[in-house]
């Protein structure tokens, strides 16, 4: 968990902090995984056309590479996008 959540939780006992944390922690990983599901789904719906051998032909090898790079490209991006906005919006002091 990075310092900016850490901080949101300043003002409340070590017992509760440290449930948050986990909680957070929790969230994180199911985002995780769930992002990774995504990417194995999609790449594999749009690239593998034949179950013919056990390993993947080079062409479905090329449009999974190809499919994961961009993947994980957009959600980089998208990420770094919801954070410009986030910095920038207003406080609710």
């Amino acid at each position: 968990m990075d310092a900016s959540m850490m901080a949101g939780l300043e003002g409340l006992p070590e017992e509760d902090k440290a449930k948050m944390a986990s909680m957070i922690d929790q969230l994180q990983l199911r985002d995780s995984l769930r992002m990774y599901n995504s990417l194995v789904e999609r790449c594999f719906v749009d690239c593998v056309d034949t179950f013919t051998r056990k390993t993947l032909q080079k062409q479905e090898e090329t449009c999974v590479m190809r499919c994961a790079e961009k993947f994980l490209k957009h959600t980089m991006r998208v990420g770094l996008r919801f954070a410009e906005l986030n910095q920038n919006a207003p406080t609710q002091d």
